[in-house]
């Protein structure tokens, strides 16, 4: 019976083998004839928001945290110690904060030194200051001397350990307000480091803007935006820039939301403002979460340009979160509100002889951006919502008749307040609704055929906000895997295939600091000296990098192909490089083989294929490694039909002259 029984187990554990490793076959006919549907450049774009230390302790490359001492608890990132004892001792020195209400920059430090006790003042970074081996850093600060006989600053840079790894005396001369600058050269790469600043002689100094950026930014722009960071964005080749938000755009009161106006001019003029993510989630409290706005909406706008992507922000509509406060602003009041994206659309496309432009001008951009969209709200729903589009869509197009406006269907992909929005916005002959959906993997593969049965006269879709949720929607456990990521392409088939009512798309949040992060999923992960790509990123890349120009048809037994046995599929033409584009997603566990019948179009014999898969669907990269990318391979095909290998659980694209 023992035997009989080992047996049996040995031919079902073959059998099970012999299953797995069967290979499907499956037939698409793509169908080369024109569709007339264009696949527009703006297809495949990114999203940005402040969350996550996406702006401040991220892509803006400063490294002092609260370099201004205007956070609530104007000492946060700041420490006051003895360079004897490394612990507080005021006997030394002390620190008072001055302000000067009349500024929007109001706070600053006013430092007494007891030279004999050796005063010091540190600042700790963003969750520390990552500093690489033999780079350039600028540090600035300004500084008054009120009196005594300090002569010299010394600031220095330590690592964890209290090492010093780059050192530089400033010398102090005269009075007044003066700006004072030095370069460090660390002798060493470290990922916490630590600022510190004693000083020579006794007296009194006011200190503001104490300031550390990187020599080596995006684009070598001083003060300027962290280099890694924006390649990988640069290299997504997107279509849009979405920014500045997302729910920070709300705020969670209306004193607390974004004001591009606030955003603008000499960034020592800016005003700070608590970041709505600072204590938005219980599971991650950030309480030292603020927006220095050294990355504005000029810095956005020149981002989108370096990019060759179309600025897309998005503005108040005068209702705050409503996850939040839901604080409205009354109909009668909302017209600076209104203003303010009439002011906006002026500042981007006006010329240097309006006040807008003239500022842009003077900001050191005097050609237009040549801004098509904008927002009005972000995630906004119900009746009050509608009320508040009206009267932004009235006065923008009156005046700007050109603009494409694009509106919100609240923060849901269905139910009252989602169907609410979209049956009003159909009666206004709304442009482009904003649509977001963050859902489990099962959801994405089966939502692939959403768009199919839209009303093709309608408004246009955006799909703003989408990410898989491995676990839920906001846990904290949610995880950049193979899984998710592949359930995205399996989506975005559907989305590129339905290209005639999508016309924008973007993944959400972008950005994640490893120590600093309030949401999971993220597309980009960093730390303090590197960042790395999620599976999610590549998905995002292949499609992006290969969006075509036309939409071409692929069917199965006259069908689309969006699920059927785990395939979904969608084909373009590219004109301007003479290309087939076929995109296959197989989420079956088998591989599977794919016979390609070509119809109404003459292919070439060069296939090139891109396979992006993984070994398990809980796969995922980090910083040590990017195990989930795309490989590729060239092949010759013959005339004609042509069968293609389909690994279990992958994308691949395939391109064909």
């Amino acid at each position: 019976m023992k035997i009989k029984n080992k047996i049996f187990t040995v031919l079902l554990t073959s059998c099970v083998a012999f299953s797995s490793a069967q290979t499907t076959k499956f037939t698409l006919d793509l169908d080369g004839s024109p569709t007339n549907i264009k696949i527009q450049p703006t297809m495949y774009g990114i999203f940005f928001e402040d969350i996550n230390f996406a702006a401040d302790g991220g892509i803006y490359a400063e490294l002092i945290k609260n370099r201004s001492f205007e956070f609530n608890e104007p000492l946060t990132g700041w420490k006051q110690a003895n360079t004897k004892t490394l612990s507080p001792n005021l006997d030394s020195g002390f620190l008072t904060i001055y302000s000067e209400h009349s500024k929007t920059n109001k706070n600053y430090a006013r430092i007494t030194v007891y030279n004999d006790k050796n005063y010091i003042l540190e600042n700790e970074g963003f969750r520390g200051i990552g500093l690489h081996q033999g780079a350039k850093y600028d540090f600035s600060f300004d500084l008054e001397n009120v009196s005594g006989n300090i002569s010299a600053v010394n600031a220095s840079l330590v690592d964890e350990n209290e090492n010093i790894i780059s050192t530089v005396p400033i010398l102090i001369k005269g009075k007044g307000w003066q700006k004072y600058t030095a370069v460090f050269s660390p002798s060493d790469t470290v990922e916490k480091a630590k600022l510190q600043m004693t000083f020579t002689g006794k007296g009194v100094v006011n200190m503001d803007m104490i300031s550390l950026f990187p020599q080596d930014t995006w684009k070598g722009r001083k003060g300027g935006l962290r280099k890694d960071l924006v390649q990988k964005l640069y290299d997504l080749q997107p279509g849009f820039l979405r920014f500045p938000g997302g729910c920070i755009v709300e705020g969670r009161t209306l004193a607390e939301r974004y004001q591009w106006k606030k955003t603008i001019g000499k960034v020592e003029d800016r005003e700070n403002l608590i970041n709505k993510w600072n204590n938005g989630f219980a599971h991650r409290l950030t309480s030292d979460y603020w927006q220095s706005f050294g990355l504005g909406f000029y810095e956005y706008f020149q981002l989108s340009e370096d990019l060759g992507a179309e600025p897309l922000p998005i503005l108040s509509c005068g209702i705050a979160c409503q996850f939040n406060t839901g604080e409205l602003v009354h109909l009668e009041e909302l017209n600076p509100f209104v203003q303010d994206a009439l002011d906006l659309i002026e500042f981007a496309n006006g010329d240097i002889n309006t006040k807008w432009g003239k500022i842009r001008e003077e900001m050191g951009h005097p050609k237009p951006f040549n801004m098509k969209y904008i927002g009005v709200g972000n995630e906004q729903w119900g009746e009050d919502y509608i009320e508040r589009y009206k009267i932004f869509e009235k006065a923008i197009h009156s005046k700007y008749p050109e603009i494409k406006i694009i509106s919100g269907s609240g923060p849901s992909p269905d139910g009252e307040f989602f169907d609410y929005g979209w049956k009003e916005l159909q009666k206004l002959n709304a442009q482009i609704v904003d649509e977001h959906y963050y859902n489990s993997a099962k959801w994405f593969q089966e939502n692939a055929a959403r768009y199919d049965k839209y009303d093709r006269n309608g408004p246009k879709v955006f799909a703003g906000e989408y990410a898989v949720q491995s676990v839920k929607t906001v846990s904290p456990d949610n995880k950049n895997n193979w899984e998710s990521a592949l359930s995205e392409a399996a989506f975005m088939t559907g989305l590129e295939r339905n290209a005639d009512v999508v016309t924008m798309t973007s993944y959400a949040p972008l950005f994640a600091h490893a120590d600093g992060w309030q949401w999971t999923p993220d597309l980009i992960w960093f730390n303090n000296l590197q960042s790395y790509a999620t599976p999610n990123y590549y998905v995002q890349k292949l499609f992006s990098n290969n969006k075509g120009t036309d939409l071409l048809r692929i069917y199965h037994n006259k069908n689309v192909v969006s699920g059927q046995e785990k395939l979904y599929a969608t084909a373009v033409k590219d004109s301007q490089n003479n290309e087939v584009i076929i995109k296959i997603v197989n989420t079956d566990s088998q591989k599977k083989s794919i016979e390609i019948n070509p119809k109404n179009v003459k292919l070439g014999q060069k296939l090139t294929k891109m396979i992006l898969t993984a070994p398990v669907l809980s796969a995922e990269n980090n910083f040590k490694t990017e195990s989930i990318q795309p490989v590729e391979e060239d092949s010759v095909i013959k005339k004609g039909k042509f069968s293609v290998e389909i690994p279990a659980n992958s994308l691949i694209i395939l391109k064909i002259k």
